[in-house]
Formats: structure tokens, sequence, C-alpha cells
């Protein structure tokens, strides 16, 4: 295992620990099998997704999304016209 792939463990684990005592609310994958969503009931989203780096290399990747601070942000849709 390359330091690089035990990097990416390490971000997930972090991520996945933040997480540790939450209720799952939903799961959703992609038809493509390349990302996995986890919608928590505290409004939380984790997504794991499997991509590829520029030498073509699998790279895993994993973003926690926390509910905006402000309950008014949440109901807010901006649309921009240019």
């Amino acid at each position: 295992m390359s330091s690089l792939d035990l990097q990416d463990l390490r971000r997930v684990a972090g991520a996945v620990a933040r997480l540790r005592g939450e209720t799952v609310r939903e799961v959703t994958v992609r038809s493509d099998l390349r990302q996995l969503r986890v919608e928590l009931e505290s409004g939380v989203i984790l997504v794991v997704s499997a991509e590829r780096d520029e030498q073509g290399r699998p790279r895993l990747e994993v973003d926690v999304v926390d509910l905006p601070q402000d309950a008014v942000a949440r109901q807010q849709l901006e649309v921009r016209f240019d």
C-alpha cells in the first residue's frame, strides 16, 4: 500500500468517526456505483466517491456536509441570470 492510499484511508476514517452516534435516514448509491451518499437524521450528509486522478489512478474522496446554521438559508434557492 502506498502512502497516498494510507492518507486516503485516514481521511475516510476521520470523516466517518466524526459521525459516530448518528442515525442513518437514507442511503443512495449512484447507478454507476462511483458514489455513495448517506443522509443522517441530523441533516448531515456523508458522500464517498471513487474517482481517478490525473494519472488515471483510483482515488477515494470523502466529504461531510453540515446543515447551515441559519434555518432560513436552508429554505432559500439562489438563482443567478447572467
